[in-house]
């Protein structure tokens, strides 16, 4: 049986078409999941993309986080279900409390676009069980610096949580170097790059993002 991940769109998000693209070129079933729904129609796991949800106002992500659609993704994440923010998504999950620390202005505050290289630090998580050690995928930020008081930044780094991590340059001043964390169980991640913009060299610098959607797949198939 096909594999059913959920794309949520809220008003403003922009990589959600991409997303579904990504979950269809890994061979899953694409869901679409609208931010004033109370259902997530039977979805195996759920992608949050990027964008920029409700303008951005107040703090990137902080409206979508209480949407109504989130209060069925933070209950179903917290009882297992595999989750993946990306970029706005991540901020989101973020501040839905699905994931500790914030996302902030970038340091010297310039919108970032770049091909970015990250080093793949825990593929224990479902959505980074296939991954090389390293892959390059496209960065687009202008929040995108990761931040987390001390104690946090020590539990993540201590307890493997931090997934992904720039290399070859930070990007946008993320405390540690870090592009991507998880929750304690491993199955929301969150990650400031765009790997659904790396699925294909047609419009992809590489085909490196694709593997975050084939291991989610891989792993649900398996349950």
């Amino acid at each position: 049986m096909t594999a059913r991940v959920g794309v949520i769109t809220f008003p403003g998000t922009l990589d959600d078409v991409d997303a579904a693209r990504a979950v269809r070129r890994a061979g899953g079933r694409d869901v679409a999941l609208w931010h004033a729904d109370h259902d997530l129609r039977g979805v195996d796991a759920v992608v949050v993309p990027g964008g920029f949800s409700y303008g951005d106002y107040l703090r990137a992500g902080a409206i979508a986080a209480i949407a109504p659609i989130m209060t069925e993704v933070v209950a179903a994440a917290r009882a297992g279900m595999p989750v993946l923010g990306i970029c706005n998504g991540f901020q989101i999950l973020c501040e839905a409390g699905l994931l500790p620390g914030a996302l902030t202005r970038n340091a010297g505050l310039h919108f970032v676009c770049r091909d970015q290289r990250l080093v793949v630090e825990n593929t224990a998580t479902p959505w980074t069980s296939g991954l090389p050690a390293e892959i390059v995928v496209p960065v687009k930020n202008a929040e995108g610096r990761y931040v987390a008081d001390a104690a946090t930044l020590a539990e993540l780094e201590d307890t493997g949580r931090v997934v992904f991590r720039y290399a070859g340059g930070n990007p946008n001043g993320s405390q540690n170097d870090i592009a991507g964390i998880c929750s304690a169980d491993g199955r929301v991640v969150g990650l400031m790059p765009h790997p659904e913009h790396a699925i294909d060299t047609l419009t992809g610098p590489t085909v490196d993002g694709l593997g975050l959607f084939t291991s989610v797949l891989g792993v649900v198939a398996a349950a």
